[in-house]
């Protein structure tokens, strides 16, 4: 029974986990729609995906204790986000606008700490964590320098979901816009350690929960 309990559970929290980690990242590729607080906005969302991936990555890798189950994770969280992009398309956005965050290389990392250090949990929040943290800023610039002509894009198509109390009035350019991916690497590097552990924690649960 417990067997069978385990699997069941180990199914179900895989699909709730990374369903929702993709719900709650599925707009954090659409920096740019903030035309003028594309920046700022790049630097809040690298620090909301190292949550997303981090905390879900790690409680998959951590459950199965398999090396590459990290990778798979964020294989699942970036088909999701393609389909869900797909509208992007449907309202008539040109496709090589539609950006989409790049989870897979963060994850390789991730699974790559925990085989190097021979599945030790604690190097894998340290280095793991670290390694996330500043590498997901880096290929997300790397993802958004490749739209083509975004501003003038941007305006032609203005986002058709932007609530009113969103719409900038007096850009704080200064602020953000020297370097986000330093600002975003910087800030993942410290908190994604914190978001690791938390993911490791997540499998103790799970499996005190089942042992009950």
């Amino acid at each position: 029974l417990m067997v069978w309990l385990r699997r069941c559970t180990h199914y179900l929290f895989i699909v709730v986990v990374a369903v929702n980690s993709t719900l709650l990242t599925i707009n954090a590729g659409d920096y740019i729609f903030y035309t003028d607080w594309a920046w700022t906005s790049f630097t809040v969302f690298s620090i909301s995906q190292t949550l997303m991936l981090a905390v879900g990555a790690t409680y998959y890798l951590t459950f199965t204790g398999v090396p590459g189950t990290a990778t798979y994770y964020g294989l699942i969280m970036t088909v999701y986000t393609w389909v869900a992009k797909g509208a992007w398309l449907a309202l008539g956005y040109p496709y090589d606008f539609i950006v989409t965050p790049i989870w897979l290389p963060s994850a390789m990392l991730l699974d790559l700490a925990y085989w190097a250090t021979k599945r030790n949990k604690h190097s894998l929040i340290l280095f793991g964590g670290v390694l996330v943290g500043m590498s997901l800023p880096l290929f997300n610039m790397v993802n958004l320098i490749t739209v083509a002509d975004p501003l003038e894009t941007a305006f032609k198509y203005p986002r058709p979901t932007l609530p009113p109390y969103m719409t900038p009035i007096e850009p704080q350019v200064g602020k953000f816009y020297n370097s986000p991916v330093a600002l975003g690497a910087g800030a993942g590097a410290v908190l994604s350690v914190t978001f690791t552990a938390l993911g490791c924690k997540l499998n103790t649960w799970t499996y005190r929960w089942m042992a009950a």
